[in-house]
């Protein structure tokens, strides 16, 4: 059967392109199982936590009694107390056929639980389990977000806290070491069902270490996939460009990885647009790639615009990064932050919150957009026709930067200088994202994130464009955006760059400029 990149439910090594993740299993099997830790690993949805418990599982099982149970579809697990007790004793008694244990063994799970005292019977039962086994038992319990906001799921980790608090002096004979996989940490299980409770944490899990091990891929993970590949398709690829320009728009983020390199794989190269493997396997198939990948739908995308308008605090905190350059502190105990690492959409950068890779922050950038130009009928019946700037197939970014001039001085002027000194990103984007929207993308450069000036980089069928937009400080300050502007050309091998400066200056003359400045034009306009 030949393999393929995977981007739904497990991924097995012997179907599907992989990254090799053995590094990581030996670290938490050295790092927590060895040193009969429970711990949860909670990471962010499609991030490759029912895979790793898989890999697990397949490299465990030999030298202990793995119990793996998830609560998908589980739901009648939790109406009381009693069901719970039953259903996860039924779930251990099927988890234990894969293994062959003694007839004295099975019997402790055949027998129906105590109606009366449902939780001290399962305790009970485990405790023998786990004293009659020749084998260490490990407990490993997939899609713990089933159990969310749920006090009788929360009791099982208080009896699991028990017997491991017992089990330290002595006193009690309790699983080896437990694993809860999930989305929500145990410390936030509220944050599921309940938003406007999401500074109360719940925290029965207290004795759990804490799982710090990397599941993102590194450049050098994709690569050493990618030469897999390679092997057998004789592409012909630059495996170290694609492998650097992958990880560049998704700072490993293992779904979006593999939704690349499935796209490029299976449709790009059935694709006109591109006459070879080798040709598809390149920056430009990476970018169509990104392009259809940031067009949606997916379920990924889905997942983020619903959690992004669901919390407040996060929609507020996201917004104003993007459009208005501001900082945020990274802090875990903030409500915000707590949940946008939690879902996955932001990350730690030198200790400032930013967005976790560039995909995502092109999504949000264009959800924020789309739900402005809803609201605003004066900004969208200002917008002119998007053909005139498309010819022979390419961006008339000149073109482009004329117009805005035009649309940004039939809209606005001096009453509005504050809103503009804080969204002049936002127009220009707002302006710029119905032009290419479908054929092109954009995205903006960390470095240059503030609320005096930016650049964005759009991608556009395979070619790239930079703009630089800037409030006016003076001709100094101007002279040194223009600096800046000619890094990027170079770093980006473009030999022409655009500025758009905001100028609220009195007597400033609006109106568009070029020059030369070595071997880089610079195309400037002045509002």
């Amino acid at each position: 059967m030949k393999k393929k990149f995977n981007i739904t439910g497990i991924c097995i090594p012997s179907l599907h392109y992989m990254v090799d993740t053995s590094d990581r299993i030996d670290d938490i099997i050295d790092k927590y199982i060895e040193q009969n830790e429970y711990f949860t690993i909670n990471r962010a949805r499609q991030y490759g936590k029912s895979t790793t418990l898989e890999l697990l599982y397949s490299k465990l099982k030999e030298e202990y009694i793995v119990m793996d149970i998830s609560f998908e579809a589980a739901d009648d697990c939790f109406a009381s107390a009693f069901t719970l007790a039953q259903g996860l004793a039924n779930k251990f008694k099927r988890a234990l056929s894969m293994y062959r244990i003694p007839d004295e063994l099975k019997i402790i799970w055949n027998k129906p639980i105590s109606k009366d005292l449902p939780l001290d019977d399962l305790s009970e039962r485990i405790t023998d389990f786990c004293t009659m086994s020749e084998k260490e038992i490990i407990l490993m319990v997939d899609e713990v977000d089933k159990a969310a906001d749920n006090h009788i799921f929360l009791s099982f980790l208080g009896l699991l806290r028990e017997k491991y608090l017992r089990r330290a002096v002595g006193r009690d004979k309790t699983f080896k070491s437990v694993i809860l996989a999930g989305v929500h940490d145990i410390k936030n299980l509220k944050m599921k069902m309940h938003p406007e409770q999401s500074h109360n944490y719940n925290s029965p899990w207290n004795i759990a270490a804490e799982f710090n091990v990397d599941l993102s891929f590194s450049v050098k993970d994709i690569a050493k996939m990618l030469y897999v590949y390679e092997s057998e398709h004789e592409t012909g690829m630059d495996i170290e460009q694609i492998a650097g320009l992958l990880y560049e728009y998704t700072s490993g983020y293992p779904y979006l990885v593999s939704y690349l390199c499935k796209k490029i794989d299976e449709d790009l190269s059935c694709s006109p647009q591109f006459a070879s493997l080798q040709s598809v396997w390149s920056k430009e198939g990476v970018l169509e790639a990104v392009r259809l990948l940031v067009k949606g739908p997916n379920t990924l995308y889905d997942d983020m615009i619903k959690h992004v308008s669901e919390y407040e605090d996060l929609y507020n905190m996201l917004h104003n990064i993007l459009f208005k350059g501001e900082t945020y502190q990274y802090h875990e105990y903030d409500p915000a932050v707590s949940i946008g690492k939690m879902f996955g959409f932001i990350q730690e950068n030198d200790g400032q919150v930013a967005v976790a890779n560039r995909i995502f922050e092109t999504q949000l950038y264009s959800y924020f957009i789309a739900e402005e130009l809803q609201k605003s009928s004066k900004q969208r019946e200002s917008l002119p026709d998007r053909n005139q700037f498309i010819k022979n197939g390419n961006l008339d970014m000149d073109l482009v930067m004329k117009k805005y001039l035009e649309y940004y001085t039939s809209l606005y002027d001096r009453n509005d200088e504050k809103f503009i000194e804080s969204y002049g990103r936002k127009l220009f984007l707002m302006f710029l994202k119905p032009i290419i929207n479908g054929t092109g993308n954009f995205y903006v450069e960390d470095q240059s994130r503030n609320k005096n000036r930016t650049d964005v980089i759009i991608d556009y069928r395979g070619l790239q464009y930079i703009v630089e937009i800037k409030i006016w400080h003076g001709e100094e300050y101007n002279k040194k955006g223009e600096l800046q502007l000619l890094r990027y050309l170079e770093a980006y091998g473009q030999k022409k760059g655009y500025l758009l400066s905001y100028n609220f200056n009195k007597n400033k003359e609006a109106g568009v400029r070029e020059e030369m400045i070595g071997d880089k034009q610079i195309f400037e306009v002045v509002v």
